[in-house]
């Protein structure tokens, strides 16, 4: 554990050098060697990238497995047809033993950073002999929240080298986030562009930890049947219709019209 801690540390510390370095070519002049500066500090960034995304614990690979396998069932039995695929995960998960659930972020324009929603899905799971308890976030379209319309080479391969399905703690996502909004700043500068107020660090880090409340959804009726992939359709009922009582006592014509209204629509 404390080889863990002293590699994140360094990890973060490369991080941030980087981010000093990014900085200041941004505001020294053109120099021949730039270019070569440059590459050293994408080189630089792609090592740091790999590393943190090689850093998985158990408890990760353990929901990351499961994920993976509900995944593939999904595709199988054409679940496609349901309301929300992160729904059905958590339905899916929580009949696996895990504790998920459904969750939201949501935050409200501030210093330049615009508001936004978002949703994922969130796994709270114990680790070690111990039993520490550990949340995870589960972002089953994580790569493309990174990707850009014009990047760079190097930032494109950056984004290549990023998980589809994110398994990981806050404090990883936390790290990727940083050094992604870095490369995705130094790509847009180096095509030219401003860096739009939804790629800043802040506004990706909101996607993920600002604002957070849960959902969770029920195992009963429509959501345990889209769980199973099962059609809604067909499962409908029609009301009972009630079988109409002679008026034996020879009621008014009024009181017979009465009588007649007797379906029961509830």
């Amino acid at each position: 554990m404390e080889d863990r801690d002293m590699g994140s540390l360094e990890e973060d510390q490369l991080v941030q050098m980087v981010q000093d370095f990014i900085e200041s070519e941004s505001s020294s002049p053109a120099n021949s060697t730039s270019s070569k500066c440059r590459s050293l500090t994408h080189r630089t960034q792609c090592y740091i990238l790999q590393d943190i995304l090689r850093s998985e614990t158990r408890a990760e690979a353990k929901v990351r497995n499961y994920v993976l396998s509900l995944k593939r069932m999904r595709g199988r039995r054409d679940a496609e047809k349901t309301s929300s695929p992160r729904k059905w995960l958590v339905l899916k998960l929580k009949m696996e033993g895990l504790d998920a659930s459904l969750c939201h972020t949501c935050w409200a324009t501030s210093l330049g950073c615009p508001a936004g929603q978002y949703e994922y899905v969130e796994v709270n799971i114990t680790e070690g002999e111990n039993g520490s308890p550990v949340r995870l976030i589960v972002d089953i379209d994580f790569r493309s929240q990174f990707e850009l319309a014009r990047p760079t080479q190097y930032y494109r391969e950056m984004t290549e080298s990023l998980p589809v399905i994110f398994v990981g703690t806050e404090n990883k996502l936390s790290r990727i986030i940083s050094l992604l909004c870095s490369a995705a700043k130094q790509s847009f500068r180096e095509k030219g562009l401003h860096v739009p107020p939804w790629r800043t660090t802040s506004y990706m880090q909101s996607k993920w930890f600002c604002g957070r409340h849960h959902e969770e959804p029920r195992t009963q009726g429509v959501d345990a049947r889209e769980a199973e992939g099962e059609d809604e359709i067909g499962q409908w009922v029609p009301p009972t219709v009630k079988p109409r009582k002679r008026d034996l006592a020879g009621g008014s014509g009024l009181s017979r019209e009465f009588s007649d209204l007797t379906i029961n629509c509830c």
